[in-house]
């Protein structure tokens, strides 16, 4: 890759990460506390996921 394309995207990349910064701090800031329905929400699908993927390694 050539020089000007890789300092472009550095020049892009931090611009990026300067725009985004302010947003994703204050999101994180403002954002609702999980509780422990929450993680039983997700930790259910995810053990759907886990248990159909050993079952097609088991069924190799």
């Amino acid at each position: 890759m050539e020089m000007w394309m890789k300092i472009t995207y550095a020049i892009l990349l931090g611009m990026m990460v300067l725009f985004i910064w302010p947003r994703a701090k204050d999101m994180l800031q403002n954002s609702p506390k999980a509780t422990g329905s929450d993680w039983k929400a997700v930790l259910i699908p995810l053990l759907g996921v886990v248990l159909f993927i050993m079952l097609l390694i088991s069924m190799v």
